[in-house]
């Protein structure tokens, strides 16, 4: 029951920011996960989808009129998501490495937790 309550107390209390950098964190590790298991092709599919949800996700969020963030940010993320559909595309036909994909959501991991220092 304690239990319980904590996880609700944490989801309550937890910034936008610090949930973009825990979601991003866990798809992260998912996508290291299947490429330090030897995973290619349709066998990345799980991590690949997660990862590729995610990014629709956040593309959906910035195009709404009402998003609170700044037009070029939302732009650039956008674009993001963009790039990322495509190169999930050409990971699962092994024209490209899913190294990229970790690379970029590192980038933006490390923005997200360079926004909550700052905050703190």
């Amino acid at each position: 029951m304690s239990l319980n309550a904590y996880r609700r107390a944490q989801e309550i209390a937890a910034t936008p920011r610090g949930t973009e950098y825990r979601l991003m964190s866990q798809v992260t590790a998912e996508l290291i996960a299947a490429r330090d298991a030897g995973l290619s092709g349709a066998a990345l599919m799980p991590a690949l989808h997660h990862n590729r949800r995610v990014w629709s996700t956040f593309s959906a969020l910035c195009a709404d009129p009402e998003n609170q963030l700044p037009e070029e940010l939302r732009a650039r993320i956008i674009s993001i998501a963009m790039w990322v559909e495509r190169h999930t595309t050409d990971v699962v036909c092994s024209r490209e490495s899913i190294d990229d994909l970790i690379l970029v959501n590192r980038a933006i991991i490390e923005g997200l937790s360079s926004e909550n220092r700052d905050a703190a």
